[in-house]
């Protein structure tokens, strides 16, 4: 009887093994950052570019603050320093070097399964640890508040990733601060320069599972669940990304270029027009923004 009753329970313990392997432990990428030095000149000019930042928060206990891009989906974070005595979480050390995308959150429904999800695939993450920020509204003040785990660096190779887990989405997503004159829709690509693309492909197949993971001549491109990530080798920019290969590089590895999908690349072709951004198209028909006028960020426009 105890023989039978142990395999009843082995078989059990297996059941459960294969449904949290098969249940995403990653359900998309929730926002990319940008780290600004200063914040409120970010503002201004991202919302020259059409994008409607939400109001300002700030980080309960930390020494930034942000304003973010929503969409229905995603959202971009713009992230500064607001008080350098306070802790930054190595933001200050970031723009010692260069403004621009410095990491990505990945979305979680429930951290604990995601935890486990990665567990049984061999990832160890730490936490959840609990978060939360005042965003200052005309009326008073909204905290969303969330949990946050944390990926050991050899997870995400080339990107500095953790995963977020929204306790109140309904403070940060509301459908005013998801409308933008340009016309964006929100997050479909993040194209990080590393030396070895093929590097990271084990690393990203055991994260994503390896259908997600495809392998090119001189890139590897990954479904991260909606978004991709595009891993690309220097000297393949021009064939994986055409636009950023006529801007500055930076040492690899390095984030680039983010591609925001747009309702009608003519109606924001016109936006710009009419707001005297300068803007060029590249072969495909996308709209490219330089650097200078997004903190550092190759920005790609694509209809979508």
């Amino acid at each position: 009887m105890d023989a039978a009753r142990t395999l009843d329970r082995q078989a059990a313990i297996d059941t459960i093994g294969a449904a949290v392997l098969r249940r995403p432990a990653i359900q998309g990428v929730d926002h990319v950052l940008v780290g600004v030095a200063d914040l409120e000149a970010a503002r201004l000019g991202w919302l020259r570019l059409g994008f409607l930042p939400s109001p300002r928060g700030r980080h309960i206990g930390w020494g930034t603050a942000n304003y973010c891009i929503m969409f229905p989906r995603d959202y971009i974070e713009l992230l500064g320093i607001v008080d350098p005595q306070q802790f930054t979480n190595n933001l200050d050390r970031f723009l010692e070097q260069r403004e621009g995308l410095l990491g990505l959150a990945f979305a979680s429904d429930d951290p604990q399964q995601s935890a486990a999800g990665l567990r049984a695939r061999g990832i160890v993450t730490r936490g959840p640890k609990d978060l939360s920020r005042i965003i200052e509204l005309p009326g008073g003040e909204a905290r969303p508040a969330f949990k946050l785990l944390e990926l050991p660096a050899e997870a995400t190779p080339a990107l500095s990733a953790f995963i977020v887990h929204h306790l109140t989405p309904e403070l940060v997503w509301r459908e005013a601060w998801c409308r933008h004159p340009n016309g964006a829709r929100g997050l479909l690509a993040v194209t990080a320069v590393v030396d070895d693309p093929s590097a990271v492909a084990i690393p990203y197949a055991e994260l994503f599972g390896f259908d997600a993971v495809l392998v090119r001549d001189g890139s590897v491109e990954v479904d991260s669940g909606g978004l991709r990530l595009v891993f690309a080798a220097p000297g393949s920019l021009p064939l994986v990304q055409p636009g950023l290969s006529a801007y500055p590089v930076q040492p690899a590895p390095w984030l680039a270029g983010l591609c925001v999908a747009v309702e009608s690349l003519d109606a924001t072709a016109y936006y710009f027009e009419q707001m005297s951004v300068p803007y060029r198209r590249a072969r495909s028909g996308a709209l490219l923004v330089a650097p200078a006028l997004t903190n550092g960020v190759i920005l790609e426009f694509v209809e979508g």
